[in-house]
């Protein structure tokens, strides 16, 4: 046990954090919805918070656009999974997606004591339909 332990505190065996998206191509404006995937590792892991960044990267240099925290002081038990829904909307400004901008969320999980657990999702940002 005590083994199971030192590793999850390195990372091995640790709980993971997935951001799953509803889909990944959105008009500017559009309400983002999907929900956290928590996956418990090896051993029980007390969690202190979740960041999830609106990052924005335009010829290589990245800048984030908002961030977003959850703070919880709940337990994930080994090998469970929980989901915690999850709801961003996406600014009308933001410039769409080209060859040259591109959009990513960074999720960040992390524990009382250990590693973080990070996941990165790109999502693709399309003009809106124009009313009349």
């Amino acid at each position: 046990m005590l083994l199971r332990k030192f590793m999850s505190l390195v990372g091995i065996g640790s709980a993971k954090i997935d951001l799953i998206l509803d889909k990944e191509t959105y008009t500017q404006g559009e309400q983002i919805t999907g929900y956290f995937l928590l996956k418990g590792g090896l051993i029980e892991q007390q969690l202190k918070r979740i960041d999830c960044d609106l990052v924005k990267v335009e010829n290589g240099t990245e800048s984030m656009i908002e961030a977003t925290s959850i703070l919880t002081s709940r337990s994930i038990e080994s090998e469970a999974a929980n989901k915690i829904p999850f709801s961003f909307k996406l600014p009308t400004s933001l410039p769409i997606s080209t060859e040259d901008i591109s959009y990513r969320f960074k999720t960040r999980l992390t524990f009382t004591e250990g590693v973080e657990s990070v996941d990165q999702d790109i999502i693709q940002v399309v003009e809106g339909e124009r009313l009349a």
